[in-house]
């Protein structure tokens, strides 16, 4: 991360596994895009599945999944060149990472980041994520 602070824009990543438990957690600053974190986030995760969000659409995300030797069912971008195919029946999972983003918004430190350091904030993050049940 490029700042030290935390605050309102602050950008919240996260890779959850099938039972809506915390994977991998990365916080970047409001301004930056989606799909360049999206690798970052895969860094450590092993999984025969990965469903991923629009925002992270990108080539290089479909090139570590392959690496990963898993199944990539990535929403495409409406200004995609090449059209690449996602079953619909598998990224109707995809509810998983809203529930999770949901349960974490339920302590209040979370909803409203009060804290000002970002290594504050993650800290908090990770114990919301330990607090909260799997799915």
């Amino acid at each position: 991360m490029s700042r030290s602070r935390s605050g309102l824009t602050t950008k919240v990543h996260a890779a959850v596994d099938g039972r809506g438990r915390l994977l991998n957690l990365i916080l970047t600053p409001g301004q930056t895009g989606d799909a360049p974190v999206g690798e970052r986030l895969l860094e450590g995760v092993c999984a025969n599945h990965v469903l991923v969000e629009e925002a992270y659409d990108s080539d290089s995300i479909r090139r570590r999944v392959k690496r990963m030797w898993a199944k990539a069912c990535i929403m495409q971008k409406a200004n995609r060149k090449v059209r690449k195919r996602c079953v619909k029946e598998r990224y109707q999972h995809h509810n998983v990472i809203e529930r999770f983003f949901r349960e974490l918004k339920r302590f209040r430190r979370i909803s409203t980041p009060y804290e000002k350091k970002a290594m504050n904030f993650t800290g908090f993050l990770w114990l919301a994520a330990l607090l909260t049940k799997p799915f």
